[in-house]
Formats: structure tokens, sequence, C-alpha cells
């Protein structure tokens, strides 16, 4: 796609104070922190030639094609070079989303969630951006997202993406240009200082000195060992700031400049019908010194400003990643959604069933009486930190594997589905660092049905068993499970969206009620290989059970009744999962 080359439209003083109030931040920095503060903003640097587009977007709101609350089904999150190739040559692209629309749809699926789109450097994950409102050419074109949205929405199905806020890519343009020269207009677009190394040594992020001289490169240190000593340099030589390695930069915040034109490009994408965001590593946006570098005020207030601006769109959803205080970034003013880190440990903990199961039930029981019922669930994503995928975590046992479903599927929150995880697609192991989890999608039994070339990464080992075809013809699949899980999701708004009630830890039997308008659900978990028998009291004493899950065999099993003390009792078969609706 031809990039257009526009006159920079950097907002004059007076509007860059406005906004710099408006998200409530601070002008500048403490004294102890190692960075320059932003220069001025004025006329010379209007005239200056961006090297990709920073021009103004003017909000278009219009309506939503998506009806209120749609947000509350499930997601699927989507590595689109891994996910259906339409044109062989081996990448997945937007157009092979499209083609595999009707299977999300048949599968149950409200939401999908984008990894980068836009175009980086990586070629692979997508996080290094280097212009963030353009489509990474392998994957397509503004015309192929368009179509994606489009055809989406005509099935019911919402679009977000990840938004990479914090940083570029070292070859981001702009980057590019304020490394080259010091007078350059983008140079305080990122974070800079001339301290000498030895007075950055305070800086430790994650065993590493976050400051980097341009054109350096982090070595591989392997696991445990500590890292090779950094370059040294002549005095006043300039270093750069980049949180997560030298390859991708640090926006300087702190610069009103930066702000707006991140605001402009998430309204380019919302203009064009997309549906929200996840916002990537949202803690990260300020750090104040050595000290106070993850998940500082600035970035909690500048990350609720630019969740109102996307939430002014009509039904828009905005989901965060932070992984230190996710329950924080929950919060109505902050993101109103952030992903559940922690959670995932204890379902997969409760559904393995061993001696950690019934500490890991009583987690899960308790989890959603603290949390937010908007948080944002999931098993396992495309960071190994989160777990490996979960066929992997469970050594193929499907039927604590199903268990482990069904619970972040029926508990309160907005489920994310890493793509293969409902067909129970392994890793591959002997792959470094997040790429065992990022392998092309088993949709055949072979490679042929990602693409007709040769896919960029090998396929799953067990992609001859484990492959969308073979587990849409057997009813006992984990598809088939997965589909029954989200069709009493979306049937029963009780689950969708309904307050979390009751929650019972018995040793490894888990029980909870979901209510919504009058309707009323009860979900029982047995995590354990023995029948258990379960007695639930405070219930009204006129309630009748009517089984959800399973399809009942006889009548006597679907008809459950409280005594007139309202107590109930029931029994839990082994490795199972029973759905009620009260009456």
């Amino acid at each position: 796609m031809a990039r257009r080359t526009k006159t920079t439209a950097v907002p004059t003083t007076a509007t860059a104070i406005a906004l710099t109030a408006a998200a409530g931040l601070s002008s500048g920095l403490p004294a102890d922190a190692a960075v320059t503060t932003p220069m001025p903003v004025t006329a010379p640097v209007m005239a200056a030639a961006a090297p990709v587009d920073v021009s103004p977007v003017k909000a278009r709101y219009g309506r939503s094609a998506l009806p209120e609350g749609w947000q509350h089904g499930a997601f699927i999150e989507i590595f689109v070079r891994g996910y259906q190739d339409s044109d062989g040559d081996g990448i997945g692209d937007l157009r092979g989303v499209v083609q595999r629309l009707d299977y999300l749809k048949d599968l149950g699926i409200k939401g999908i969630w984008l990894m980068p789109i836009t175009a980086s450097a990586d070629r692979d994950h997508g996080y290094a951006t280097t212009d963030h409102r353009a489509i990474e050419p392998q994957y397509g074109t503004l015309d192929d997202f368009d179509a994606l949205i489009r055809e989406a929405h005509r099935r019911g199905i919402g679009v977000v993406m990840d938004y990479v806020i914090n940083h570029g890519a070292r070859e981001h343009p702009l980057f590019r240009a304020a490394a080259a020269d010091p007078a350059s207009p983008w140079r305080d677009w990122f974070v800079w200082t001339r301290q000498p190394l030895g007075e950055l040594r305070d800086w430790d992020i994650w065993d590493h000195v976050p400051w980097y001289l341009p054109g350096e490169d982090a070595p591989d240190t392997p696991a445990g060992a500590s890292p090779p000593p950094k370059p040294d340099a002549p005095a006043g030589t300039a270093r750069y700031f980049a949180v997560f390695g030298p390859n991708m930069p640090d926006f300087n915040m702190r610069n009103p400049a930066v702000v707006k034109y991140h605001a402009d490009s998430l309204r380019f994408w919302l203009n064009r019908g997309l549906d929200g965001y996840r916002l990537d590593a949202v803690p990260h946006l300020f750090e104040n010194s050595a000290k106070d570098w993850n998940d500082q005020p600035e970035s909690r207030r500048l990350t609720g400003w630019f969740s109102r601006e996307i939430k002014r769109y009509p039904h828009r959803f905005v989901v965060c990643e932070a992984t230190a205080e996710p329950q924080v970034y929950t919060r109505d003013d902050i993101c109103g959604s952030a992903f559940a880190f922690g959670l995932e440990r204890a379902v997969v903990d409760a559904a393995k069933g061993g001696e950690a199961a019934p500490a890991a039930v009583a987690k899960v029981a308790r989890f959603f009486t603290e949390a937010p019922t908007s948080m944002a669930t999931m098993l396992s994503n495309h960071d190994i930190f989160a777990g490996r995928r979960a066929w992997d975590q469970f050594e193929g046992d499907e039927a604590r594997y199903k268990l482990a479903a069904a619970t972040y599927l029926l508990l309160p929150g907005t489920p994310f589905i890493y793509y293969g995880e409902e067909i129970g697609q392994a890793g591959i192991a002997e792959l470094p660092g997040d790429a065992p989890l990022r392998a092309p999608m088993s949709w055949t039994a072979d490679a042929r049905g990602f693409t007709a070339g040769t896919p960029f990464r090998p396929t799953a080992p067990n992609i001859a068993t484990h492959n969308a075809q073979a587990q849409a013809a057997d009813p006992g699949s984990l598809l088939n499970f997965y589909k029954a899980m989200l069709a009493l999701r979306n049937g029963q708004p009780a689950i969708a969206r309904g307050t979390y009630e009751a929650p019972f830890a018995q040793g490894r039997v888990l029980s909870f009620q979901r209510a919504y308008r009058g309707q009323r659900v009860l979900v029982v978990i047995n995590y354990g290989s023995d029948a258990a028998e379960l007695s639930l009291s405070g219930l009204p004493p006129t309630t009748r059970l009517r089984m959800l899950h399973p399809a009942a065999r006889d009548a006597g099993a679907t008809a459950l009744a409280a005594d007139g003390r309202g107590r109930l009792s029931l029994t839990a078969a082994p490795l199972s999962v029973q759905v009620f609706r009260l009456r």
C-alpha cells in the first residue's frame, strides 16, 4: 500500500497545553528523573514534513453496527499471521480471517481481538510498530480491513485490535529522524538523556538498564545469566529509553503532540468502523525515576483519558493489558476492563485436580467476590508468561481441559479464547520464546488447510488429530464442547452479564450462581475423580431446577427441587459440569 506523506499537523502551544490538562498530566518530570522535558511546540515544527501520516483526524461518531452489550459475549484472540493464508504466501492475512468468519459465528464468537495488524519492523508479533495508521503489507490493505469489519458486523461479530501505544519500532521513520539529528522536530517524541552510563546503573528493568545508544542491540542472555556490560560512550552522548528493549523505543508521553498523535490514530481506525481496542502495556506509559518506573499515576490518568476518547464512539469496548494491578485498570475511570492475570493459573490448577486443587478451587470461587465482573478472562494467550497452550498444560487430558474451559466461560468477565484453544492445538516445544504459542491454525490434518504454500512456521505436532475439520465431525470433541459452553453463554443472559452470587467451594467441587433480570443459573463443577454430594441452602422453598447442561437422559434428572426449608442436595459426577436454570 502506498504511504502518503503529509505536512506535520502538530498542535499549537495553546492546544498542546489544553490537551495535557485534559489528560490530567504534569508538564514536566521530577528533578531526579533522567530524561529531558519536551520542547515547546512552535511554528517551525508545524512546517516540518512528516515521514508518516500525523495529520489530525476528526471524530465521526455515527451509529454502531452492533447491539448494546455485544462485548459480553466471548472473544477470540487471533494472531493474523497464523490464522488463515488467502494468497498462498504461507502467511495469514486479513482476507484469510474473512474466510473463517462463518466458522467463528458457528462457534458462538461475538468479538475478535486482532493482535497487531499495523505495519511493523518485526514482521512477526507486530508490536514493533512502524506506522500506526497503515496495515502490515503482508496482511493486506485498508480495503481488506474495511471488508473484514463489514463482514464481521454482518454476522453480529465485533472487531477490536491491538494498539501499541507505549512505543514504536527502532525503524519507525519518526524515531530514525529523531536519532539522526538532535535538532529534529521529532527528537522530543521520544525519551532521551545525556547522563553518563554510570549514573544510569540504578535503572534495572527485568535485569536490563533500559537506556540505549542508537544502533545498540540487546544480547541474547541465557535465563539466569547476567547480561554483558553495556557499551560506554563519550561524555554527552545521548541514549534513548526503551522499556521493552532497544528495538522498541518508548514514546515521550509528556509531549502533548505525541498524545494528540495517538488520539488521532485511534480515531483513524474507529472512523473506519473498528469496535474498540486492546491497549498494550499501558502501565509503562510514564517512568518517573529508576525506582518509580512501573504503573505510575500518570499512566493511569492518561490511559483513562484515551479510553474515554474511544468510548465517545457508541458501543465501543476497551480492554487493557496491565499485569501489575489489573483490577485497578478495570475501573470505569481507567479502562473499564483488563485481563485478570493470575486467575488463569488458579483455573488450570483447579481443573488438574491434584494436591493444589482445593486451594485453587477456593481461589476461583473467591475471585469475583473481590474483583470487578467486567474483567477479561482467559486460559492462556500469545505470551509465554501467561502459560503454555492449554493442550500442553493438561498434557492432552481432554476431560480436565473441558473443566477448565467451562470454568472461565461460565464465570463472570469477558472470556478471550486464544485461537486454536477450542480444538486443543498444541504448542511447538522446540521453538524459542513465544513462538511455540504462535503456530499456524490447525484447520485440517495437514498445513494445506492453512495455506496452499509453505507455512511461515511449523504446524502443531498434534495437527493430524486435533484440527477443526476432525473436531467438528466428533460430537465429543473439544470443539463441540466449546460450542456447547458458548451456546449457554449466548442463550442465558445471566451467564453473559449477570451478577456473581453464592460461590461455594467444597474440596474439588465449585458451585456458583449467576443472576440477571429475574433469571438465575446455577453452575456446579466437580474437578475430582470421585462423585461428590453437594448440599445447597438458602434457596426459596419453591425453587425448581431445570438442567441446561449436559442434555438430560431422563426426566428425573431435569427436575430437581428444593425442600421446604430451601435446601437442595445433588450429586456431582466425577469430572463433570452441570448447569441448571433456577425457577
